[in-house]
């Protein structure tokens, strides 16, 4: 960063105050710019590029950058804009770190555990297996502590991050062959990133990291055996049902995955501090609708996939679960003894879990084994 400033002093200093910012209520995307009540009526023009690592046929997740660029746009009386560029228009989806770190872009709409090989911290900000749902996830980032302690780390290569979309509960991943032990992991070949990919390593599976777009050719070719990504919408969009027909929840790695903002750091120091608070209001009302929407569109495609084909829907055994607990619990431990801005984070994660396990496994548990069996 620019003027000799401490990154993390910067970060802590010029956070605005993120956690605390309003949720726009009533704008709409055919609002015209400048028609939103309490739009900025005047300010200097400012043009960023935004890469995505999500193509226009994840239309949820590709259309929650755009859907930024409208609010922002609108919020700032059409002086602040940003053009949202697919993957590999600019940079590959599994680069768009470095783009933002290297400053091709001003900012980056990807997921932060396709970069745990830069500090393995960076997936606490997507989601940890056996780890948050939407709700608490949300909760922990924004109001917890946990967004501040990512900054940090993150200030070290030039980027402060903000939360932008949420899939909820993601899926366990579709297999060719049914996976009825843990010894029928062993050997498989399976498309997933992240600490999942680190867990799955550790049962005996092959890995692999592939963009959005790679997968299905993967899957027909029979470079993979299996692979997971989002859940019923985004899967059945990418067609993975038309390979692999077995279906497999739940996808403990990632129960309530954030997807993240990325904005270079130097960008976000030149922007005036009205168009700063206008970017946190529109990502906070982004990732709302993001989690909304994948909440209406995902039963409905579980339906079609489940009644209109030959997709059988399965339980991952207890063995595989008990095992990927035990694995998932020793690398967090670990990495917490091998790494102080680890610790720092699991820390808080770990504290934040420890009260807001039990209080959801009380009253809401309880209400949901009940109304969620009748019709």
């Amino acid at each position: 960063m620019k003027k000799g400033l401490n990154r993390r002093d910067f970060v802590r200093k010029t956070a605005l105050g993120a956690s605390g910012a309003g949720v726009l209520s009533s704008c709409s995307r055919a609002d015209a710019p400048g028609e939103a009540e309490g739009a900025i009526q005047s300010g200097p023009r400012v043009s960023w590029r935004l890469a995505s690592s999500y193509p226009p046929s994840v239309d949820i997740l590709h259309g929650a950058a755009v859907l930024l660029a409208d609010r922002v746009e609108v919020l700032t009386g059409g002086q602040f804009t940003i053009r949202v560029f697919a993957p590999g228009e600019l940079v590959p989806a599994l680069q768009v770190m470095d783009a933002v770190e290297a400053g091709t872009v001003q900012a980056g709409h990807t997921s932060d555990y396709y970069y745990i090989g830069k500090h393995p911290a960076l997936a606490f900000g997507t989601s940890i297996p056996f780890g948050f749902n939407a709700q608490q996830q949300i909760a922990w980032l924004s109001q917890g502590g946990g967004q501040d302690l990512l900054r940090e780390v993150y200030a070290d290569f030039g980027i402060i991050t903000f939360p932008l979309g949420n899939t909820g509960a993601q899926f366990g991943g579709w297999f060719r062959e049914p996976v009825e032990s843990l010894a029928d992991l062993r050997g498989l070949h399976m498309r997933i990133p992240g600490l999942a990919g680190e867990i799955m390593s550790r049962l005996g599976v092959t890995v692999q990291v592939l963009a959005a777009t790679d997968i299905y050719l993967a899957l027909e070719r029979g470079a993979i055996d299996a692979a997971e990504w989002v859940g019923p919408y985004d899967d059945e969009r990418l067609g993975f049902h038309e390979i692999a027909k077995n279906y497999y929840i739940p996808g403990w790695w990632e129960p309530g995955p954030s997807i993240a903002l990325q904005v270079g750091l130097d960008a976000w120091n030149d922007l005036p501090g009205t168009y700063q608070q206008a970017l946190v209001t529109a990502c906070h009302e982004v990732t709302l609708l993001t989690l909304a929407r994948y909440d209406v569109e995902n039963p409905r495609a579980l339906e079609r996939l489940t009644s209109e084909g030959d997709v059988i829907l399965r339980r991952f055994p207890d063995d595989i679960m008990e095992a990927a607990w035990s694995e998932s619990d020793a690398y967090l431990r670990e990495q917490a003894a091998a790494n102080a801005d680890f610790k720092k984070i699991y820390d808080s994660w770990s504290e934040f879990r420890a009260y807001s396990f039990p209080y959801l496994a009380g009253n809401e548990s309880v209400y949901e084994q009940f109304a969620f069996s009748k019709p």
